[in-house]
């Protein structure tokens, strides 16, 4: 009887192993695997803000989901990166709406010098601007969310405290910063961030319109002089974080959730991170004895008048495409007004 009970007791035993072997290769099977690539280089703080959401997603889908993140364009470069995704050569990508210029009219509107006074301020507006407006321009892609950088500024690699200092100087810049440049009387040389440190070493450009943030986050403050702090014509730059659609849509909806959910939160996450980034880009740069020069209320004026053309002519060529520039410039302003007030 003894005899009988054991061999029972084994054969139960080998028959949960081998139900429980398929079982596991399936659950191995069932993981989904996925691909993000962030123009950022890794020890940038939105980088980081990056790779936590991805890690944020795998531990709420118990492991089901794994993000492989490629930092600093390794997987895609930065302009190339949105085309990437599209193509699913990247499943994930983060990158600037600005290097693809053109090609994203509706969602240039945010990157106009409105004087935005914060990243996360940009960053709530430009979240809200695509809600309301959902341009057709990103159909080709699953938007998870949008981030954008505090105030644009002018850095030099000679002090620049009036428009006559800036006439004539080669600034690095992307998108609408070119327009700003010419605007201002500079010359605009398009360029992506991952090349501005060199072309400001080597002497190519003589500055940089940029948020503070990348004088520490990348470095440049080793390559200038000085910061001309001229935050009534702050631009931003709008900053995607898109999938591959039709990897999107085979997603199991549970899955879908999280990914929202997820993304929702990140919206501050990254706003707050680009105020603490610019606060840290300001005391580096000054720890390197590089002047912050504050422009005069009365050159704050001569600067909003200089660039206030560029707002006027890109609503009107939205319109003259069949786009609603007017919406689109009442909306941002509406938005941007709300947010300031209320932050």
């Amino acid at each position: 009887m003894e005899t009988k009970f054991w061999i029972r007791l084994v054969v139960a035993c080998i028959s949960a192993l081998l139900v429980a072997a398929p079982g596991a290769a399936q659950a191995k099977e069932e993981q989904i695997q996925l691909t993000y690539s962030i123009f950022f280089p890794a020890a940038h703080g939105q980088a980081e803000a990056g790779a936590a959401w991805a890690r944020e997603i795998e531990q709420r889908t118990n492991g089901r989901v794994k993000i492989n993140v490629f930092p600093g364009g390794t997987l895609t470069s930065a302009k190339d990166c949105y085309d990437g995704v599209v193509k699913g050569i990247s499943d994930i990508g983060m990158s600037c709406f600005a290097y693809s210029r053109g090609r994203f009219p509706i969602m240039e509107t945010v990157d106009l010098p409105l004087g935005y006074p914060s990243g996360i301020v940009a960053t709530r507006v430009a979240n809200e601007f695509y809600a309301v407006m959902k341009p057709r321009e990103l159909d080709d892609v699953k938007v998870l969310y949008l981030h954008a950088h505090g105030p644009g500024l002018l850095h030099t690699k000679k002090p620049v405290a009036k428009l006559e200092d800036l006439k004539g100087m080669k600034i690095r810049s992307t998108g609408f910063s070119a327009k700003v440049v010419e605007a201002l009387g500079g010359i605009p040389v398009a360029m992506p961030q991952p090349d501005t440190y060199e072309a400001l070493r080597k002497g190519v450009v003589d500055g940089t319109f940029t948020p503070i943030e990348t004088l520490k986050g990348w470095k440049q403050a080793e390559v200038i002089k000085s910061t001309t702090d001229c935050v009534a014509v702050g631009y931003t730059t709008a900053m995607f974080v898109v999938m591959n659609k039709k990897k999107w849509e085979s997603l199991p909806l549970e899955i879908k959730k999280v990914f929202d959910e997820v993304s929702a939160a990140w919206v501050d996450t990254h706003g707050t991170l680009w105020d603490k980034l610019d606060a840290e880009g300001r005391t580096f740069t000054t720890s390197l004895n590089n002047p912050i020069i504050t422009l005069s209320p009365e050159e704050n004026q001569r600067w909003v008048a200089a660039v206030s053309p560029i707002i006027d002519e890109f609503r009107t060529n939205l319109n003259k495409n069949g786009l609603p520039g007017d919406q689109a410039i009442a909306e941002i302003k509406r938005l941007l007004q709300r947010h300031t007030s209320t932050h």
